[in-house]
């Protein structure tokens, strides 16, 4: 898998009959190479997603046959939930605490 941030979108309105329903997106990935993935999911401009390329791309899509190279096939959530950092720097606290000797 790739991870990547979605960069822009591309609009075809001539494609062969075979491209499923969805979005083609621009994403550029931590290595700043960039890659046109397809999206079934929605993901909007900015968002970190996870990308999958090649036969396992296609494959998702069978028993149809796919022109599809790469995939977006999650979206990342890049922050912690709050209650889960609140109660991860209380741990960090509670054990920096001296110990007396």
């Amino acid at each position: 898998m790739i991870r990547a941030r979605v960069s822009g979108k591309l609009w075809s309105s001539r494609h062969v009959g075979s491209l499923p329903v969805g979005a083609l997106l621009e994403v550029e990935t931590d290595t700043g190479a960039k890659l046109i993935a397809f999206d079934p999911l929605g993901c909007a401009q900015g968002e970190s997603v996870l990308v999958t390329q090649g036969s396992v791309a296609a494959a998702y899509f069978s028993p149809r046959n796919v022109p599809i190279d790469a995939l977006i096939i999650g979206s990342i959530n890049e922050e912690e939930p709050p209650q889960a950092a609140k109660r991860r720097n209380k741990e960090i606290s509670e054990s920096a605490k001296p110990i007396a000797l």
